[in-house]
């Protein structure tokens, strides 16, 4: 996954209203703080946590099979991938639909 720049900004936005991570950064830095905040939920508020995994819209059949599957790998940086995944694609069907509202106006209805 790689976020631009202003992907990136706006990722921190969203994210930053239901973390306690910063609004700069790089990717990485983003990936690292959001992993710990994660990890944190998880020890401390778990019910927290699952529903903001609801309302990002993660998969819960992916968080399970991801889970499963790489067992090894820490949990918080797991979910922090699957998160910074989804905002990234929300921001490319964001990016398409606007493209798609721009119809000139003699063809609207």
């Amino acid at each position: 996954m790689k976020f631009s720049n202003e992907n990136l900004a706006k990722a921190q936005q969203e994210l930053s209203q239901d973390f306690n991570i910063s609004k700069t950064g790089t990717e990485l830095d983003l990936l690292r703080e959001l992993a710990a905040e994660i990890n944190h939920l998880i020890q401390t508020d778990f019910a927290r946590l699952v529903s903001i995994l609801y309302r990002i819209d993660i998969s819960e059949n992916t968080l399970r099979t991801d889970l499963q599957q790489q067992g090894d790998t820490d949990a918080g940086l797991l979910i922090a991938r699957l998160i910074l995944e989804r905002q990234l694609q929300k921001q490319e069907l964001r990016a398409q639909f606007r493209q798609q509202q721009d119809i000139p106006d003699d063809e609207k209805w």
